[in-house]
């Protein structure tokens, strides 16, 4: 089942699901004049692809013949069944090699031709998202975690998307501040969300992560990452839209919209404000 299991999430993780938040608190300022400002501070996940990386190379690709009764419980196989699940497995040998090849492939052009199976990898990302401008701190923890400080601020001329990483193709945004041409800004904060009933981002991913999920020497399984912070929006401009819990209050730059960001989040946060041009 743990084989199944991630032989289905492996293509969402290669198509947009490459990296999460963790804990953190974010701030947005959106001024007049177009004057701007981003913050995040905290966690952030780049998914197991090493551990994927190393199943798709057929490092854990072992047979196991399983079978089932009427419940769906597991049994014990019969001589039969083995020696049918055998000739089953040896029969897609080089089919499963092939898909290896192809999967391992992917995941290293997703990581901008970085060898997730490298024990410098974590490293050379750190060093790539250093030298990108507002990359502050960056620290490897271990286990995925990366901990940051991302900080810019400037004059918002153009739409802006956090994050985005040289090279490395498949993150989803966690930030998008779309302009649009009659003074209006839309806000969406899509990776600011955790529940995967609602969120196929964060559904597939932490279906792929419990699979992966090993027990430690405790016997403990490592910690499920998902979104847990805040999240505040502070603009001058006038708040058309916001799905707050508490909508705007008073701020000594205009108003303040604030989302805690949980289990609980019914909704991705999401504004609309607008200028006078």
């Amino acid at each position: 089942m743990k084989r199944l299991l991630i032989v289905l999430c492996a293509p969402l993780l290669l198509t947009g699901c490459l990296l999460s938040p963790g804990r953190f608190v974010s701030e947005l300022h959106l001024l007049d004049n177009d004057r701007f400002a981003f913050t995040y501070e905290g966690e952030i996940e780049m998914l197991a692809l090493s551990k994927l990386a190393k199943m798709a190379e057929g490092e854990e690709q072992v047979f196991e013949a399983e079978c089932y009764d009427d419940e769906w419980d597991i049994r014990e196989c019969t001589s039969a069944e083995l020696e049918e699940q055998r000739a089953q497995w040896d029969a897609e040998a080089e089919e499963r090699r092939a898909t290896a090849r192809r999967e391992a492939e992917e995941m290293r052009v997703l990581l901008g031709d970085i060898d997730p199976n490298d024990p410098a990898a974590a490293d050379e990302i750190a060093a790539r998202m250093q030298r990108q401008r507002g990359w502050e701190r960056v620290s490897y923890i271990g286990e995925g975690l990366f901990d940051v400080e991302f900080a810019v601020e400037g004059t918002l001329t153009h739409d802006f998307v956090f994050p985005t990483l040289e090279g490395m193709l498949g993150a989803t945004p966690f930030v998008s501040v779309n302009l649009r041409e009659d003074g209006k800004v839309r806000v969406d904060a899509p990776g600011y969300f955790s529940r995967a009933k609602d969120n196929p981002m964060f559904g597939s991913a932490s279906i792929a992560k419990m699979a992966l999920a090993e027990p430690d020497a405790s016997g403990e399984a490592p910690r499920i990452v998902r979104p847990e912070g805040t999240f505040t929006l502070v603009t001058s401009g006038r708040i058309l839209a916001n799905n707050t819990d508490e909508g705007p209050a008073p701020h000594a730059q205009g108003q303040a919209l604030e989302w805690t960001i949980g289990p609980a989040t019914h909704q991705p946060p999401t504004a609309l404000i607008a200028f006078d041009r």
